[in-house]
């Protein structure tokens, strides 16, 4: 039964990584890219369009075809389920668990922007999201004096990000260990506020800068 292409709507959501999923699939069935394109109806050249152009946009009869020669379906090709919660896809043939080198943390962690600190308190451990940037090899992010995120000052902590794909279910994430201090140095904290990427999403006055000096740094990755 063919499948209904989902809304435009749903698809500019998750377009971005369509070339992506078209390429991973194909080399996983073993398709060249000639073979794919003449399977499906389509020039090779528009092909390799579709999977190096992060804002191509195709129509939902150039998706069906597509992931009737992939063996998928179009949900799984535009990452239509990538507003779900993570983790109930099924483990991806040939999974394996990669450890990652420092360097190649330190770049993760460099690209990405919300982390999670875990924070020792008064009631226990507590674990709270953070917008951070990486400045100097350091973790630094602001909040309100007094927050659970700013009870990390004076603290040895850990802060952890990851990334999930659960159409292809893998994904990678990064463990820091380290000591965590409230910025006081006024120069300090300008230069931070020149350097950092974005600001807090959740909003208000949070001019409070934190920043964790990493003593440890690990990571792993699970690939197919």
């Amino acid at each position: 039964m063919a499948e209904q292409a989902p809304s435009r709507a749903a698809q500019g959501q998750a377009l971005g990584d369509l070339g992506r999923r078209i390429a991973a699939r194909r080399v996983e069935l073993g398709l060249s890219r000639h073979e794919t394109a003449d399977r499906a109806g389509m020039a090779p050249g528009y092909l390799k369009y579709l999977e190096e152009r992060p804002g191509a946009a195709p129509g939902s009869g150039v998706l069906l075809r597509l992931a009737e020669v992939l063996e998928t379906t179009v949900r799984d090709l535009t990452g239509g389920d990538a507003g779900l919660p993570p983790g109930p896809g099924r483990p991806a043939p040939g999974a394996r668990l990669v450890e990652l080198s420092v360097p190649e943390c330190r770049a993760l962690l460099a690209d990405h922007g919300v982390g999670r600190i875990a924070v020792p308190t008064a009631s226990g451990p507590v674990v709270v999201p953070v917008n951070y940037s990486v400045v100097d090899g350091a973790i630094v992010f602001r909040t309100e004096p007094g927050s659970t995120p700013a009870q990390a000052s004076g603290c040895q902590v850990a802060f952890e990000a990851d990334r999930i794909d659960d159409a292809f279910s893998t994904g990678w994430s990064v463990l820091v260990r380290g000591h965590a201090r409230t910025v006081t140095d006024p120069g300090e904290a300008a230069r931070f506020d020149g350097l950092a990427r974005g600001a807090p999403w959740a909003g208000g006055h949070r001019e409070e800068w934190v920043r964790i000096d990493p003593v440890a740094i690990t990571g792993r990755r699970i690939t197919a």
